[in-house]
């Protein structure tokens, strides 16, 4: 004898419910946070068409007047000036193609619609939030398949040492040390052209600075190192400090890692072309289509103006 158990269809989502069962029909998605694009600029100028992102960086060379490393006087009476000399070097990074095929059949549109969970939105839904994963794990970490590397894990900035690591007994002041540390890094980097404007640090970490810096328990540790730290001082705003979930345990020896960089198209960007998707194609009872997009690498235009720092 067939009972309704045994006619239930997983694809389509349909489950026995009794009279008395109150079912919530809402749509639960997994639990996920994404933060791509929150702590990155977008490069605006790629397209479907490019096979990389590249960019130029230029570098200049100019000799003195009386001495070669001098400032550049003249006599009036000069034969021989010197000149300014130009040097071009391109950068590049590939642009691959992301893509997901969608499918449902007439018959699972129908049921899903009787049951109010229509199996199109379900699956694209879903779609979406691989997009944004995957998206959000190339941004920061990049993909070992490839070999590329993200905004926390470029191999050509070397982490600093911070002076201890954090717990809830560690102070404020020592805390602003570090950071403090951090940031000088950065800018020292830079030839103190540019102070870092963002700080990103491990869940857990960020969690520590939101207790009382006093026992009055007016101002807390992170608002006592936004706005005391150096950044504010010179940038005239106070340091945006988040959390990231992937520096836990991000730096070496499996440590946490800190990363301070200003957030800017100027300095540290993403190319990436956002997702389009293929008329629906009809193919017997089920309709397909196919989103698509490019992502690309992160670019460090000025890796000078980001830092890392190790063992928080």
């Amino acid at each position: 004898m067939r009972t309704y158990d045994q006619h239930t269809i997983d694809s389509a989502g349909t489950y026995l419910v009794s009279e008395l069962e109150r079912l919530d029909r809402t749509l639960h998605l997994p639990l996920s946070s994404v933060t791509w694009n929150r702590d990155i600029d977008l490069r605006s100028d790629v397209t479907l068409a490019d096979e990389a992102s590249s960019f130029l960086m230029t570098s200049f060379a100019a000799p003195g007047g009386i001495t070669p490393g001098g400032k550049n006087w003249i006599s009036g009476l000069a034969t021989e000036i010197p000149g300014i000399s130009v040097d071009s070097a391109k950068k590049s990074v590939p642009m691959r193609l992301w893509g997901m095929q969608l499918a449902w059949s007439l018959v699972e549109l129908a049921r899903g619609e009787q049951l109010g969970r229509p199996i199109d939105q379900q699956k694209t839904e879903g779609m979406r939030l691989k997009y944004n994963m995957d998206v959000d794990e190339m941004i920061y970490v990049g993909d070992t398949d490839l070999a590329a590397t993200g905004l926390i894990n470029n191999p050509n900035i070397s982490p600093g040492p911070s002076t201890e690591e954090w717990d809830e007994e560690t102070p404020a002041v020592t805390i602003l040390a570090d950071i403090n540390a951090l940031i000088e890094t950065c800018w020292q980097q830079s030839a103190y052209a540019v102070c870092p404007t963002r700080l990103l640090l491990p869940p857990l970490k960020f969690g520590l600075l939101t207790q009382p810096v006093t026992a009055a328990g007016s101002r807390s540790i992170l608002n006592y190192v936004a706005e005391e730290c150096l950044a504010n001082r010179i940038n005239g705003r106070p340091l945006e400090i988040m959390p990231l979930k992937w520096l836990s345990g991000a730096g070496a020896s499996n440590v946490d890692r800190a990363v301070c960089y200003t957030k800017s198209e100027q300095y540290v960007r993403y190319p990436m072309v956002p997702l389009q998707r293929t008329p629906v194609e009809y193919r017997g009872i089920h309709h397909l289509t196919t989103y698509y997009g490019t992502l690309g690498e992160v670019e460090f235009v000025y890796p000078e103006t980001v830092a890392y720092m190790d063992g928080l």
